[in-house]
């Protein structure tokens, strides 16, 4: 019997009842005497600290499972029936909370089909409809009154949470989170209360929403425009974020979204001129150069007034890749809070619109939210709108589209507030809206609106949705528009005349035809300062000569600084030895190593003023124990980061180890570098080849942002790149993609083998006026190669060489053989030919890839007139690499020096494998095609030599 009772109190207190506890323990912390004894021995043994209140119930539950002392004091504690129904109305409560979304209207069409709640019925608390009279303690539930019947309470609840808004929150842990929402929520009973002014402000907005589709529709008829009917709430949610966000001082506001509403964004909010548009369907270009892109990628920017002052507009230019826009949007609002050093995060602020499918579908969702509270990524909050069609594309079945009962449930691994919202309630809408943005800015947190509306058009004009939706749509053909039900709405209640409302629609339609700009807020003479300025990085072409050196003196001063370390300091053995040799390394003791020049090539430009951003996986440390530029004191663990004291009020050095993450890293800083020009913008890869986990990137924004969009970046990219015999995953960053995607000098794709080289490459990528994505095959080996190093007096003078002539002393005149490479393979195929005294064959390092140096190239080859062979020689399989990219490109260079004189390949034979996983193997491939470069054996087995 004992047992059971024991049971019994268990499983109470594990589930609803814990609302009860937390309600008492609240109690006791105003008033120690408000709770009976046997409860204030219990709370007594706690701390009284600011801990979680979930922190007591726990250990309260698990008292429950161990003793024998809780039975006597729960039923000394609800020794009546009064109170044991007391206990069953805070159990009711808090299911309300949890559980009344499940409840809710949200579905427009009244199809979506919703499970009974068992924990929202009354007899499930010990309680029944006989007990609506009963005056009851209302505890903290927030609806004015500490008591009310039990029937009131009903009545509230179900109009606060199973009305046109379902909120979830209760999985949010901080206590502060869930008091400041339930506040919100319960003390406007459900039923926001807006003045006559707003209504008609929330109409006016619906109409805008509604009549540029009408038009678009009838005046481009079956043309694909991916229209907002069926979620024309849409529009007056992301003017109402704006505004009350720039009345509480925002100054910017950076948008990303898919395509569905896109152009109604483009028009109603951003105040894009419809007769620009209207261009567009027609077929006219307002692209300078380049591709474009069609109209529904199309980004813009734009400046609006709100009550707290002027806010700059920003909508990202986005691919049909759904949700990759969302971290290049994080990216970007950073790199703006950093320009304006918005350290809370409130002067600029993102939104990121999604539809259903996508939010539940696309892994980089999921890597978005789990940078948003990170060092290096977050952007103090954003806020999240699902535009919720309830399908994806034809998918409307539940089961096939998640495994969750929402498409937003991915949110809540933050324990971030969702609002799910019927989009036709327009009030409903707006409350909601007002809600999030006040948590985003209360508690710096993302927040989630689901905005539950329907497509009335199917996935585009084109398509006939009644084929695989045929119930939806026959719903949809008979259901008025959210405009017309609101409309009819504020007319019955005399907001508005009937007259007026239809006289809204006349006039937004004449000014539509008119081609007047129609976003309600739009700044005529936008505030310029707002704006960044690229123009100083316009309007350049690439040149192979740009002077990168640095005083000598400046050189020694900075190099020694970089490794001082403050006064106590202990570092682990290995990494005081780098430091002391890099020390050496300023005296020229020592050569310079790639750590020491790659981190001087950081402090100059620090010196200099340029902000310096270095993100990716180990960074800080370097995958490959080369860099050092963090420092962790052995005794206590502090870190010193010794390029953030180049000098005193130095630009700023952003060095951070991210997330496991490639996509989502890596879009974000493709949206931070197109947003400050002024800097040098890193992202680094563990290995090059974990890049194919991000290749959305490169090939819909870096590789072709400038050509579709206008959107130039300087975005480098550092991937270690390199065959060591470590197997397929572990060799190659996939050069051929890279070099697959060049064309109209849009990147640059560089091979460096020397210190000297990557210190001129990366101040070259900041200093010239000119910003284009730089693609580094880094090295992994040649890190502490003895061959690779170089002094101080090469960073002093010169520049980065596209391409590097023969280095040793041989005569010129005596060579027939000239192997052209890049990369590691260089130091094996010169301490081959060193090993051998092959005097006549020399090796040219061809550095830069892209743009391929022709002129520098053709004149190098020139001073070799008896060669009568070009080789190229590459570690990567014949069918990957460069040669396929570069053979068509070599063939006139070389014939125009000499013509006639063949040129081959020699490398490892085509594979579908980058490499091999024996480092036998490994080993035997890498002699051979060293073999057949250098001539020494033209059939070596493990490497293929061909060409023509």
């Amino acid at each position: 019997m004992q047992e059971a009772q024991m049971q019994r109190a268990d499983t109470e207190l594990s589930g609803e009842n814990a609302a009860y506890i937390e309600e008492l323990y609240e109690r006791y912390l105003t008033d120690p005497s408000s709770v009976s004894s046997d409860w204030q021995t219990l709370f007594d043994q706690y701390p009284k600290g600011d801990q979680p209140h979930s922190n007591v119930i726990e250990q309260f539950v698990l008292l429950a499972r161990n003793s024998t002392r809780l039975q006597p004091m729960a039923q000394s504690s609800v020794s009546t029936d009064h109170e044991r129904r007391q206990v069953g109305v805070l159990q009711l409560i808090a299911a309300y909370r949890s559980r009344g979304h499940q409840k809710a209207k949200l579905d427009p069409l009244n199809l979506m089909v919703r499970q009974h709640v068992p924990d929202l019925d009354l007899a499930a608390h010990g309680l029944s409809r006989s007990d609506f009279d009963t005056t009851f303690q209302t505890g903290n539930l927030q609806i004015g009154k500490t008591e009310a019947t039990l029937g009131e309470m009903v009545n509230a609840m179900e109009a606060i949470y199973c009305s046109s808004v379902g909120a979830e929150y209760m999985h949010i842990v901080d206590t502060k989170e869930k008091r400041w929402i339930q506040q919100r929520l319960e003390s406007a009973r459900g039923i926001p209360q807006f003045s006559d002014k707003v209504k008609i402000g929330l109409l006016e907005r619906l109409t805008a929403a509604e009549g540029l589709e009408k038009l678009l529709g009838s005046k481009y008829v079956g043309a694909k425009r991916f229209g907002l009917e069926g979620g024309e709430s849409f529009i007056p949610m992301v003017n109402e974020i704006i505004q009350r966000a720039g009345s509480v001082g925002t100054r910017e506001v950076v948008i990303g979204m898919p395509h569905r509403g896109r152009l109604n964004m483009l028009v109603n909010i951003l105040g894009k001129n419809p007769a620009d548009l209207f261009g567009e369907f027609e077929g006219k270009t307002f692209n300078k150069k380049g591709s474009g892109d069609v109209k529904y990628h199309q980004g813009y920017s734009s400046n609006v007034m709100t009550p707290g002052g002027e806010v700059h507009l920003a909508l990202a230019f986005n691919p049909s890749h759904l949700e990759i826009v969302s971290p290049v949007v994080e990216g970007s609002v950073r790199a703006r809070q950093v320009r304006r050093k918005d350290i809370g995060g409130d002067a600029v602020i993102p939104i990121i619109a999604h539809g259903d499918a996508a939010f539940a579908g696309q892994g980089v969702v999921m890597e978005t939210f789990q940078m948003s509270q990170t060092r290096a990524y977050t952007t103090g909050g954003s806020i999240h709108i699902v535009v919720n069609n309830q399908v994806g594309f034809t998918t409307s079945r539940q089961d096939d589209a998640r495994s969750t009962e929402y498409c937003t449930d991915v949110a809540k691994m933050v324990q971030c507030p969702i609002f799910h919202v019927n989009g036709d309630d327009p009030e409903a809408v707006l409350f909601i809206t007002q809600l999030a943005v006040d948590y985003r800015m209360q508690f710096h947190r993302d927040v989630v609106i689901d905005l539950f509306c329907y497509r009335r058009r199917g996935h585009n004009e084109a398509d006939e949705p009644s084929a695989t939706q045929p119930l939806m749509y026959q719903v949809i053909a008979k259901l008025p528009t959210t405009r017309t039900l609101y409309a009819d709405k504020l007319v019955s209640a005399g907001v508005i005349s009937r007259a007026d409302a239809d006289q809204m629609i006349e006039d937004y339609r004449d000014a539509l035809e008119k081609g007047e700009h129609v976003a309600n807020a739009l700044v005529g003479e936008p505030n310029k300062a707002l704006f960044i300025d690229w123009k100083p990085y316009l309007g350049h072409t690439l040149v192979d000569d740009y002077n990168t050196g640095v005083d000598i003196d400046t050189l020694k001063a900075l190099g020694t600084q970089m490794n001082l370390l403050p006064d106590g300091f202990v570092l682990q053995k290995q990494v005081q030895k780098v430091i002391d040799d890099r020390l050496k390394m300023q005296t020229g003791e020592l050569a310079l190593n790639w750590g020491a020049a790659e981190t001087l090539a950081y402090s100059t430009l620090l010196n200099e003023n340029f902000l310096v951003r270095l993100t990716g996986q180990d960074v800080g440390r370097g995958t490959f124990s080369h860099r050092h530029a963090e420092l962790y004191n052995q005794v206590n663990g502090e870190m010193y980061v010794p390029l953030e004291h180049v000098k005193p009020d130095q630009a700023r050095f952003a060095l951070y180890d991210s997330f496991l993450s490639e996509e989502a890293v890596l879009a974000f800083e493709y949206g931070y570098a197109t947003t400050i020009p002024d800097g040098l913008i890193i992202w680094e890869a563990q290995f090059g080849d974990f890049l194919n986990g991000a290749q959305v990137v490169v090939d819909q924004f870096i590789s072709s942002g400038e050509t579709k969009w206008e959107r130039v970046c300087g975005l480098t990219l550092l991937l270690p790149h390199g065959y060591e015999g470590q197997g397929p995953e572990h060799s190659s960053a996939r050069l051929e993609r890279f070099l697959q995607l060049c064309a109209e000098d849009n990147m640059q794709v560089c091979t460096p083998t020397s210190p000297a080289q990557i210190f001129h490459l990366l101040r070259r990528q900041a200093v010239r006026p000119i910003r284009k994505p730089l693609v580094v095959m880094s090295p992994k080996s040649l890190l502490r190669h003895k061959l690779a190093t170089s002094n101080l007096s090469e960073l002093a003078t010169g520049k980065f060489e596209t391409v590097i002539d023969e280095i040793d002393a041989i005569d010129k005149t005596a060579v027939t053989r000239v192997v052209l490479c890049g990369g590691k393979v260089y130091y094996d195929l010169l301490e081959k030919r060193r090993e051998l005294n092959l005097t006549d064959v020399a090796i040219i390092r061809v550095e830069q890839l892209y743009p391929f140096p022709a002129a520098r190239l053709g004149q190098t080859l020139a001073a070799y007139p008896n060669n009568k062979q070009v080789v190229w020689c590459q570690e990567e399989p014949q069918n990957q690499g460069a040669w396929s990219f570069l053979a068509p490109l070599l063939y006139p260079v070389v014939y125009e020096v000499k013509a006639g004189t063949p040129v081959r390949c020699a490398s490892r034979p085509a594979s579908a494998a980058p490499a091999c996983g024996s480092a036998y193997l490994h080993a035997k491939q890498q002699t051979s095609l060293v073999a057949a470069a250098l001539g020494i054996d033209e059939e070596s087995e493990g490497a293929t030599s061909n060409g023509h």
